[in-house]
């Protein structure tokens, strides 16, 4: 069993209240990588690098589970780059510099060895993009996750409908949900998105929690209240991968599960956040995650009696 995680591979500089790096490797497919390689192996990820992504984090990678055949890289080009800076509140930040590079020119090509995997996660990219892995998957897998954010909402529209209609679920924050739906009401954006066609969706709402909507069921994942928050970066991501790597660990994609997956995904994020980019990620081992995921059942278990 495996999964397939599409996404940018690159190097960001970033500043928060508490610190800055100028330079850290992140992008969306390593974030759900490492997440997701905590439940099962091989994580195969589809992506394109430039010639100053270190060998160092190639074979990190590699040795938590990732599979490097689907992942381009180019002598003569350096990978994606991202700076940007954090408010105090860590909710809001300044894009301050973008270089494409090699992303610019991402052409993914399946490999035929990642052909069987039954569970496919695609990252925030072009919608073309994503519509075009899709169209290489020989047979359908059981489950696709897409994520997606405002500048395709806005830039790409047409496309971003198409690669709905053709997916499973839908992972977008609380903002995105609005833009894309028309509604300010989560409840009354569900209901729409879905008759876009995903049949599951996730709305993210950082530190408020998470929501699950399947038809006319909802469930509510509170997210773990943290006494500090270093860097968000990635923190989305690496849901997505804790999601999906648990969703595809245990071959159940009934809602009542993808309830499990939510609070396992939100243990993962709730990692991400307390260091530099995935430093945090790179370390924690099973132990720490199974105590973390405890902390969110104890948060959310409670005894009542009806009056």
């Amino acid at each position: 069993m495996s999964i397939i995680c599409v996404g940018s591979m690159d190097y960001d500089a970033i500043e928060t209240p508490f610190g800055k790096t100028d330079r850290i490797v992140g992008g969306a497919a390593v974030y759900a990588a490492y997440a997701a390689a905590n439940f099962l192996k091989p994580v195969n990820l589809v992506s394109i690098i430039g010639n100053d992504f270190e060998d160092k984090e190639v074979k990190l990678l590699e040795s938590k589970g990732a599979s490097f055949e689907g992942v381009e890289k180019v002598k003569d080009k350096k990978s994606f780059f991202w700076s940007g800076r954090y408010h105090m509140d860590m909710n809001t930040r300044d894009t301050l510099v973008t270089d494409l590079n090699v992303l610019a020119d991402f052409n993914p090509q399946i490999p035929d060895s990642y052909q069987d995997s039954e569970f496919l996660l695609l990252g925030n990219l072009h919608p073309a993009v994503q519509i075009s892995v899709i169209k290489q998957m020989k047979t359908r897998p059981r489950l696709i996750a897409l994520d997606t954010m405002n500048y395709w909402i806005s830039a790409a529209i047409e496309d971003l409908r198409l690669v709905l209609t053709m997916v499973d679920l839908l992972m977008v924050n609380d903002t995105e949900a609005r833009e894309l739906s028309g509604e300010y009401s989560l409840v009354k954006a569900a209901r729409v998105i879905m008759q876009m066609g995903p049949k599951f969706l996730v709305i993210k709402k950082g530190e408020h929690g998470a929501l699950l909507f399947h038809g006319n069921q909802v469930f509510f994942a509170p997210a773990l209240p943290l006494e500090e928050v270093f860097d968000p970066t990635g923190a989305g991501d690496t849901f997505a991968g804790g999601f999906m790597g648990y969703i595809a660990k245990t071959k159940d994609i009934s809602f009542n599960n993808m309830k499990t997956a939510i609070i396992v995904g939100s243990a993962m994020a709730s990692f991400c956040v307390e260091k530099f980019g995935t430093e945090r990620l790179k370390e924690i081992n099973r132990r720490e995650i199974d105590d973390r995921i405890r902390q969110f059942i104890d948060l959310v278990n409670f005894d009542i009696s009806l009056i």
